[in-house]
């Protein structure tokens, strides 16, 4: 009898641990998952972030210094791209209103204007920049909520966009 419940408990003990390890296993998987979704979404949103601010400064430059300007305009929507596979659905709708409101600006500040001949002043590009200026406040904000983080939202835009201090009053 006493060798059955030894037998018993050292059967039930080694069953306890393997499921335990098991759990162990499973629950550390799913947050090493979680943490390297976080890390490709961070460093997407970098990119796109980056992209957006480097291209509007080559824009503005040209503008200022009535020069042409080129960008690879395929990097930007390659970037779009990786943002896209790995960004929750929340902040793929605010990246695709971002985009939409990036092509205007580029259309007010790029494609029908030509900054030789006739460049936008400082305060036009600003003017040509509030919407999209709004667009990446609330991208800002899905991105560093789908980060997880506890941050409260911004109400300001900081870098990229050419908007002047009148949009913070409008958020």
């Amino acid at each position: 009898m006493a060798l059955l419940e030894a037998l018993i408990t050292t059967v039930t003990g080694a069953a306890a641990a393997t499921v335990g390890v098991l759990v162990g296993g499973i629950v550390t998987r799913r947050g090493q998952d979680r943490q390297w979704s976080r890390d490709q979404q961070l460093v997407a949103y970098q990119e796109l972030l980056s992209h957006y601010a480097r291209f509007t400064m080559v824009i503005k430059r040209a503008h200022a210094d009535r020069r042409g300007w080129d960008y690879d305009w395929a990097e930007w929507s390659a970037v779009l791209t990786r943002v896209s596979l790995i960004a929750p659905a929340e902040v793929a709708a605010e990246v695709d209103r971002f985009g939409q409101s990036v092509d205007r600006f580029l259309d007010r500040v790029a494609r029908d204007v030509d900054p030789v001949r006739t460049p936008l002043g400082e305060e036009e590009f600003r003017e040509a920049g509030a919407q999209v200026a709004q667009a990446q406040i609330c991208l800002v904000n899905a991105m560093r909520r789908s980060l997880g983080g506890r941050q409260k939202a911004l109400a300001l835009w900081i870098g990229g966009s050419h908007a002047g201090p009148e949009i913070h009053g409008s958020l």
